[in-house]
């Protein structure tokens, strides 16, 4: 019973997080003249991976990095697959030029990368390292867009109380980060009360627990009519899970894994980039988010069936 109800307590605390983070991160937007988009590529995206560097830290220390790497990935197919396209099927959305110049070609390399670093079975320390650079080059772009946008802007935009949205924001981020615990908790148990493999748990129920920041931080933004944060936090997210804290993981502990295991994972989080790709126009419509729900659906049948067999 405890565990049901930590996961309503989690999914409560989720919404009311994500309203106030939402509301405090377009605020510091505003007054620190960025795109809100910037501010959920890095703020937003770094709060919401919190519970995946929770597992991340946690499992490598004790020496079950595989977990982590579970997490990753399945949060990585989560935040495109599922939340993503729910916040698509609400209505279609315009992804601003610079995240399509930095922020889908990166989140695209991600599983790219994970899988030829894999190639020999084990993402060692100096891969872990590599990963960890590839971020740090990441975020320097980000860096460096928000200071030019800074600089270019002529006045403070939008709130006059800068620390209204701030307080707003880390009040919110708290919520969202005992949301994910509280999930991550309640349905690791109900899972394991019911005698499912933990390695299914980490890929999806896990997963799906340590996304849920990014869900209502994606789907509030979006009914805000905020599509930059929206999109900005879920390619964050994944830029953050991939790099970051897959990189964090196996330099604490090197992975060991075949090649099969991690197969499902990397392939449905290419193909969920490459159907969510924005056009030249880069407006995204609402029918990819249907395509993008079909495709969580038969990645669910297939890491089930895998494990089966």
């Amino acid at each position: 019973m405890n565990d049901y109800l930590s996961l309503l307590l989690g999914i409560a605390s989720a919404g009311v997080g994500g309203e106030l983070f939402v509301r405090g991160a377009v605020g510091l937007a505003h007054w620190a003249r960025i795109s809100p988009g910037i501010i959920g590529a890095t703020v937003a995206a770094f709060a919401t991976s919190s519970p995946e560097l929770s597992v991340s830290v946690n499992s490598a220390l004790v020496g079950s990095p595989k977990i982590a790497l579970g997490d990753a990935l399945g949060s990585n197919v989560v935040n495109i697959a599922l939340i993503l396209a729910l916040a698509l099927v609400i209505s279609g959305i315009q992804s601003p030029r610079d995240s399509i110049k930095r922020d889908f070609p990166v989140a695209l390399l991600v599983p790219v990368v994970t899988g030829v670093l894999f190639l020999d079975g084990i993402l060692s320390s100096a891969d872990g390292a590599l990963m960890l650079s590839l971020f740090l080059a990441w975020l320097a772009a980000a860096v460096v867009e928000a200071r030019k946008q800074r600089s270019s802007a002529e006045n403070v935009l939008g709130v006059r109380h800068h620390w209204v949205a701030l307080m707003s924001g880390v009040v919110g981020l708290v919520f969202l980060v005992a949301a994910g615990d509280l999930i991550v908790a309640g349905a690791r148990g109900i899972a394991i009360s019911f005698g499912i493999d933990e390695f299914i748990i980490g890929a999806t129920i896990v997963a799906v627990g340590t996304s849920a920041p990014e869900l209502a931080t994606t789907v509030i933004a979006k009914l805000r009519g905020h599509d930059e944060v929206a999109l900005g936090t879920i390619l964050g997210s994944n830029i953050f899970n991939g790099l970051l804290i897959i990189g964090i993981a196996a330099t604490i502990h090197p992975i060991v894994v075949s090649w099969r295991e991690v197969t499902v994972t990397l392939v449905f989080g290419l193909l969920a980039l490459a159907v969510s790709w924005p056009p030249r126009s880069g407006f995204i419509e609402r029918r990819r988010g249907i395509l993008l729900l079909a495709l969580y659906a038969v990645y669910l049948a297939s890491i089930l069936q895998g494990q089966a067999a």
